[in-house]
Parts: structure tokens; C-alpha cells; sequence
């Protein structure tokens, strides 16, 4: 049996050798489909694992409290119009919520930043000193402001990489250096680690950090002192997250006396939940890739059937004089169908080599990061060797079945 086999691997192989073009041609489709599946798949993953890179640079087992988008006189307003998160709110978390191992928050805005003569525009946080812990901020140049620094105001301030390509000459050293916000003085005292793009697609680097009470007593200013933008917690464990959520839910509501049916005035996030929506539309866009890669491979089989249909009607004197020196049904059956899937192995393997060269090219061409796996090799290959032997058992049957007297008279 096994040298029946190899004989007629031989033999498929020198009939799609005596009709290159056509062989090439039917082997395309099966070329386009693998390697489309292989290139799409290798980039969905290639994002997938991006978004849990730039997942990861929030921090560590971060929850995040933003006041919620409030209703005033019929009219909505933006998220984070109201008053609704303080200071006192933070510290009362960590307070009552003994899973919770540290709690921050911030206030925000957009102002200019002078060094000398350079000017840049970005975001400004007023932070306490456990956000940049919280969010797991490391330093490549100086350190964190601490306790005491926020207790007394102090003009000193962190910056992002962004920010100190934007207002420093190339090997300037910013630490130690006077800077201007708002016309404020500030003493550089860090310069934060590149983190890169956030999942919203956002420069994290692009940020200065300074203490919430000198941003809210000398820089920004407010109405309402201890009021917050948005409140930082972590937990120790993963585990822990949506039990956490949960009591911050319980905890926050009690705080600001929300009736049973009153809705929530603030909005609580997870590092988890944000990660499952970008997953998933990662996944989504995968699948849709998937799907238009498949249509290539079934295009590729309705071809191999083709060209065997019509290989079976070229041949049919052929079939006839091998049925009549012994040649049983099932031999010519076999015949066919290793040549359909000698056709679907050789495309799937050159589809292969498209593939991985396609996702490696994506890399460096697009700096699209790409991850290519043996897995998704394993069942391209064997996707195409299927559909190599799903289509051609029509053809191959029909051979088989034909009657040798009357293919012994074809013309």
C-alpha cells in the first residue's frame, strides 16, 4: 500500500509537471488563502499582544474611579463636569477597604511649559505621591516627589520623556533645572520612564506630574477645594478586582447618599475590563481577516476541482486502459484524489513561506508587531490539505466510476 501511494504521489507529481501553468494557477488560490490566514492571524495576535503590553503600563491591579457623566436642568454634561470625587473619597477607600493596598488621585489640565526659550503645551497632573506608585511609574533620571513635598506645597515636578524632548536641547540634563508652568517656577526633580502609547492611543510620555496641592493652590486653582478628576486603587492580588469593585461601589454610594434609584455619579474602570474590550475588538477584527483569508482557500478548492474535472475528461481513454490491465476502482479513486491534495499540500506550503515572509515584512515595513505561531501554521497547512481532499473527491469518484469499455472507446 505504501509503495502504491508513493508511486502514485509520483505519478500526480509528473502530470501537474507536464501542465505547469495550469498547476500554478489552480495552487494559487490554496497560496493566497494559507498565507492570508497566516499573515492575519500573526498580526491579530502581534495586537493582541501589544494591547496587553500598553495594558500593563497602567500599573498593576489598577481600578480607576472617574466622576460620571451628571444631569443638570435636562442637560448632560461632559464626564467629569461635575463635582463629584474629593480627596476625601480616596482616602475614605482605604480606609474602609482592607483589600485595597494603596489609593491616589489627580486633577488635570492642559498648559504651557517653559524651559528658556522652548515652549511645549501638555497635559499637567496634580498627583499625590502613591499615583505615580500606583501606576507603576519608574524614573530614568532623579526621583518621586514624596509626603511632605505635597504637604507643603512644593514647586518641584516630574516630567514625561515627551516633555523633555520638547523643552530641552539633546543631552541637556533636566534634573535640577527651573521650568515655568502657568509662570509658576518648578524644579525638576524626575524624569519619568518612556511607557509609550496607552490603549486610547495617547501619549503617556507626553505629561508632567506635580503635587495636587500646589496644583490646586498655585497653578490651577479651584472652587472647590479637595474636589478630584479621577481616583486611582490597586489591590494585591488580580483576584481580588471585582471584589474590590464591588465594595468601592458600596463604599462611594453610602458616601454620596445615592438613593436605591438613584444611578451612580461616578464610573469605576479595571486594567481587566478595559484589556477585554480591546481583546475583543482585536478578536473581532482577527475573525473578519479569518473569514476573507477563507474565502481564498475555498476559491483554491473549487479550483483544484475544476482542473481535475477536466483532467478526469482528458484522461478518460487513460482510465480506461488502466481499468482494463487491472486497475480496481479504489486505485483510480486514490490516483485522483493524492494529485488533488498533491496540489493542496505544495500550495499550502508555498503558502506558508508567503505567510510568514508576509508577517515578517508587516514588521519592518509597517513596525506592526507580529507573532507567528506553530500553532496557526500547523492548521493552515492542514486546512489546505483538507480542502484539497474535500474537493477533489467529487472528481475522483467520478473517474472511478466511469465504465472501461466506454472510456476505452472515448476519443
Amino acid at each position: 500500500m505504501t509503495a502504491f501511494v508513493w508511486l502514485t504521489v509520483v505519478t500526480a507529481l509528473r502530470v501537474l509537471g507536464r501542465n505547469r501553468l495550469r498547476a500554478g494557477l489552480t495552487m494559487l488560490g490554496i497560496i493566497i488563502g494559507v498565507g492570508a490566514v497566516i499573515a492575519m492571524v500573526s498580526i491579530g495576535e502581534g495586537a493582541k499582544l501589544a494591547v496587553q503590553k500598553q495594558i500593563a503600563t497602567m500599573g498593576t491591579n489598577v481600578i480607576m474611579i472617574w466622576p460620571s457623566y451628571m444631569t443638570i436642568g435636562g442637560v448632560r454634561g461632559a464626564q467629569g463636569g461635575a463635582v463629584t470625587l474629593t480627596v476625601t473619597d480616596a482616602l475614605e477607600l482605604k480606609k474602609r477597604i482592607p483589600i485595597l493596598s494603596e489609593s491616589g488621585w489627580l486633577i488635570r489640565s492642559t498648559m504651557q511649559i517653559v524651559n528658556g526659550n522652548r515652549n511645549w503645551n501638555g497635559p499637567v497632573h496634580g498627583v499625590s505621591p502613591s499615583y505615580v506608585s500606583i501606576r507603576d511609574w519608574s524614573f530614568s533620571s532623579g526621583g518621586s516627589f514624596t509626603q511632605a513635598d505635597m504637604e507643603s506645597a512644593a514647586r518641584v515636578a516630574l516630567l514625561g520623556q515627551t516633555v523633555v524632548e520638547n523643552i530641552f536641547e539633546p543631552g541637556e540634563e533636566p534634573v535640577g533645572a527651573i521650568i515655568r508652568i502657568k509662570n509658576v517656577p518648578f524644579r525638576v526633580i524626575g524624569v519619568l520612564s518612556p511607557k509609550g502609547q496607552s490603549v486610547q492611543g495617547s501619549d503617556q510620555d507626553d505629561i508632567v506630574f506635580i503635587p495636587f496641592t500646589t496644583a490646586e493652590r498655585k497653578v490651577f486653582g479651584t472652587l472647590f477645594l479637595g474636589s478630584v478628576g479621577g481616583v486611582f486603587v490597586s489591590t494585591e492580588r488580580t483576584e481580588d478586582l471585582a471584589d474590590a469593585v464591588e465594595q468601592i461601589r458600596q463604599v462611594m454610594r453610602s458616601r454620596h447618599r445615592l438613593q436605591a434609584d438613584q444611578p451612580d455619579d461616578f464610573t469605576i474602570r479595571t486594567q481587566v475590563e478595559i484589556g477585554k474590550v480591546q481583546e475583543g475588538t482585536s478578536e473581532t477584527l482577527t475573525v473578519m481577516l479569518m473569514i476573507v483569508a477563507s474565502v481564498s482557500l475555498l476559491v483554491g478548492g473549487i479550483g483544484i476541482m475544476n482542473i481535475l474535472l477536466v483532467s478526469v475528461t482528458e484522461r478518460t481513454r487513460e482510465i480506461g486502459i488502466r481499468m482494463a490491465v487491472g486497475a480496481k476502482r479504489f486505485h483510480i479513486l486514490m490516483q485522483f484524489l493524492i494529485e488533488a491534495m498533491t496540489l493542496s499540500v505544495v500550495g499550502g506550503c508555498i503558502g506558508i513561506l508567503f505567510g510568514v515572509l508576509a508577517a515578517r515584512l508587516t514588521t519592518v515595513i509597517a513596525g506592526w508587531p507580529t507573532v507567528i505561531s506553530s500553532d496557526t501554521v500547523a492548521v493552515a497547512f492542514v486546512f489546505s490539505v483538507v480542502v484539497g481532499l474535500f474537493f477533489g473527491l467529487y472528481p475522483a469518484n467520478k473517474a472511478a466510476r466511469l465504465n472501461p469499455i466506454d472510456a476505452l472507446r472515448y476519443e
